[in-house]
């Protein structure tokens, strides 16, 4: 077990920053773990030039070695030293970095493999959260970062859920508040011919992208699972991930048709409710525990929540979880991609 230390950075003005992150700053340089803030989740961050360094992310989290790392930069610009920068990520860079956009390109021999899991290309990011840039800039190299949490849980949002999974397996934990966004960053792979594939959804749309990439295709993967053998090519492709201990089960149905089901399980149920429905499953016979997901109209609400909550319900204990299944338009996309993985694709059909 490592000796954790912790910086409290949130709200702190940025004259104030620079000599609280200088310490982490250092850790990343020699090798060690930092978690950090960014506007999406909380990262797990090694030196990404630093082979040993970055194996060590796989071990802290128990992660398999063949899904491969992010790496953040602290400004657009910097990707040319580590990638082969296109036309399209210019474009890409120019509207939505930094933000929450991860992009793949054709990664340069001085990204070590244990970054890449053994492919030839790497997936770069520049974050918008300040704590993240300031560490990044401070640092010197760029960091590569998963999510903060253990391997397949869902992603921490606050600082308290990165302690509860990282506690002694980092070195430093640096509480930046709460995360602005709540769902990872959307990832785009640019191939050498010029196409561009949705790999994961994000805050950033496919609509908004399309924008930028009118021939944007998008990813099976983005809402089925990986076929056999197939590799992953980006963070979050594999089939179970984002998941509670507690087994979720979606239900697509209409409103009445989901409340009616519910009420005649058994067990110790836990139900994501949009906000308009959940004094109605708090009025039922049966004993069910309800968790406000947001409004049903608003998703950036659902997004910011859907980590934080699934976190929350595993620290009671429930038999399953019950959840509406999302839409597939706009950031939805992003939450059913996330909610259909925490599920295992356990998806129940209802008619009315």
């Amino acid at each position: 077990m490592k000796k954790t230390e912790y910086i409290f950075a949130n709200g702190i003005s940025d004259t104030e920053l620079t000599p609280m992150l200088s310490q982490a700053a250092d850790t990343l340089r020699r090798g060690g773990l930092v978690v950090f803030p960014t506007e999406t989740v909380y990262g797990l961050g090694a030196n990404a030039l630093d082979p040993s360094a970055s194996a060590s992310i796989y071990a802290a989290k128990g992660r398999p070695s063949d899904n491969p790392l992010i790496i953040h930069i602290a400004h657009p610009s910097d990707a040319e030293r580590y990638t082969e920068v296109t036309p399209l990520f210019n474009r890409l860079a120019e509207r939505f970095m930094p933000g929450p956009l991860t992009v793949v390109l054709p990664a340069k021999s001085i990204i070590p493999k244990t970054v890449t899991a053994g492919l030839s290309t790497v997936a770069v990011r520049c974050p918008q959260n300040p704590i993240a840039r300031r560490l990044i800039a401070l640092a010197g190299v760029p960091i590569a970062a998963p999510s903060a949490n253990l391997s397949g849980s869902p992603s921490p949002t606050c600082f308290q859920h990165v302690c509860d999974d990282m506690n002694g397996r980092v070195d430093v934990i640096i509480d930046g508040g709460e995360c602005e966004i709540g769902l990872e960053s959307t990832i785009v792979a640019l191939s050498e011919n010029g196409e561009a594939t949705l790999l994961r959804p994000g805050r950033i749309t496919p609509g908004e992208l399309r924008e930028v990439l009118p021939e944007l295709k998008i990813s099976s993967a983005v809402t089925e699972a990986l076929k056999e053998g197939e590799t992953v090519l980006s963070p979050g492709m594999k089939y179970r991930h984002y998941a509670p201990i507690a087994p979720v089960v979606l239900l697509k149905s209409e409103e009445k048709a989901r409340q009616k089901y519910i009420s005649e399980q058994s067990g110790k149920i836990a139900v994501l409710s949009y906000s308009e429905y959940a004094d109605e499953y708090r009025d039922m016979p049966c004993s069910v525990d309800v968790y406000d997901l947001g409004p049903s109209c608003e998703p950036d609400v659902q997004a910011h929540r859907l980590f934080y909550l699934l976190r929350e319900i595993d620290k009671v204990g429930y038999d399953r979880i019950f959840a509406p299944l999302p839409s597939k338009d706009g950031v939805e996309l992003a939450l059913y991609n996330r909610m259909i993985r925490a599920a295992a694709y356990t998806v129940i059909e209802i008619n009315k």
